[in-house]
């Protein structure tokens, strides 16, 4: 499989593509049916969380993101 990619969506989900596992609190996993490619919901607002429904469109979710640097991690003592 791929490399796990990420991609943030201005006004819009999180798409999952790549090897990955979605796991809940306890560690249980999401059966994805055999997917390699997921969204999950940014807006709070989707009927089917943690996935995306498109209901940011509904809503008018808005959140324009452009790629950034962290700060540096403080120093572990």
């Amino acid at each position: 499989m791929s490399q796990t990619r990420i991609t943030v969506k201005s006004n819009g989900s999180l798409r999952i593509e790549g090897d990955f596992a979605l796991v809940d609190a306890e560690g249980r996993e999401f059966g994805l049916g055999g997917r390699t490619a997921v969204s999950l919901c940014r807006c709070g607002h989707s009927a089917d969380k943690p996935f995306c429904d498109g209901a940011h469109k509904r809503v008018g979710f808005q959140d324009a993101v452009q790629a950034r640097d962290l700060p540096p991690l403080p120093p572990q003592d």
